[in-house]
């Protein structure tokens, strides 16, 4: 099982009342709920392994250099430092979760100059055996793929609800399995991470393009072959997006081969550190939160 960390506790500070607090007064709704997520999941899905996968670089430079645009609208507009706009209370809890997981042997990893999506396309690829990636970022639907057991389970409502996506669901919402989902994603665009698309084309259009021409190399032949049954208007606008779709697969596709440190996925049954565990309980007052990570950990 491999989480989409940010992705996770960005939702549960969102997702849990922030009168979650210290015993100093500091919120912790992200830490409690992040905790109370992976409880779920352990509970639910009895994973014999479990990598928090965090990001070292949320905008790595070498995607900025394909695509400039790429997730400027995050950066806040105050920051000169170039840092992700994360909310004032949000920040300081993510060391929190960090030692966290670290005392309770969970592994965490992360790549410098990579994102959690390339760690998770990374191990994915390395994989032997079935995958569950728990996100809420469609974008690693991507790496979806029914023939070697790879699901991404999507929280729907909480950790309770989660939609089990496979090829077949692909097909069915969207159009495409999951090895064309990155090519459709490249070609109707995401403002939500600065990639602006080829104009005209939207997530059903680029569905269907893919169905009928196998893949973004497909299309972007046929948009030169005078003979093929693209509209003058969509051959054109393909055309004119040589330049952008020369440099887009390459940024939204994630990366499988981030450079990754040694460490140990095993899923422990009780806490590496127990004594160091308590100290950021008692100073955090993560209670029952922390109660259900145990119990889930231990009832294996």
């Amino acid at each position: 099982m491999l989480l989409d960390s940010a992705s996770l506790y960005f939702r549960a500070y969102f997702g849990v009342p922030d009168t979650l607090r210290s015993p100093q007064g500091e919120p912790v709704n992200a830490v409690r709920g992040l905790l109370d997520f992976i409880a779920r999941l352990v509970h639910d899905h009895r994973p014999d392994q479990l990598v928090a996968c965090m990001d070292a670089d949320w905008r790595p430079q070498w995607r900025v250099d394909l695509v400039p645009s790429y997730k400027t609208h995050r950066v806040a507009e105050a920051a000169e430092d170039g840092e992700e706009d994360v909310p004032d209370t949000l920040a300081p809890q993510v060391p929190v979760i960090e030692q966290v997981l670290d005392a309770l042997g969970i592994a965490r990893v992360g790549s410098p100059g990579y994102e959690a999506d390339d760690v998770i396309g990374t191990l994915t690829a390395r994989a032997t055996g079935p995958v569950q990636i728990v996100t809420g970022d469609r974008d690693l639907f991507q790496l979806v793929d029914d023939a070697r057991r790879i699901t991404v389970l999507y929280p729907v409502k909480g950790m309770g609800n989660l939609q089990v996506t496979d090829d077949a669901l692909l097909l069915e919402k969207y159009g495409v399995r999951g090895a064309q989902y990155a090519d459709m994603a490249a070609l109707r665009g995401d403002p939500s991470d600065g990639l602006p698309g080829v104009k005209g084309i939207g997530e059903k259009t680029a569905a269907q393009l893919i169905n009928e021409y196998g893949d973004l190399a497909g299309i972007r032949a046929a948009a030169l072959d005078i003979g093929s049954k693209l509209t003058p208007a969509r051959r054109r606008n393909i055309v004119e997006g040589a330049a952008y779709l020369d440099i887009a697969p390459k940024v939204v596709r994630v990366a499988d081969d981030a450079p990754l440190p040694d460490f140990d996925p095993t899923l422990p049954h009780e806490p590496l550190d127990p004594m160091t565990l308590e100290e950021l309980s008692t100073r955090w007052g993560l209670g029952t939160s922390l109660d259900r990570v145990l119990e889930s950990l231990a009832a294996r």
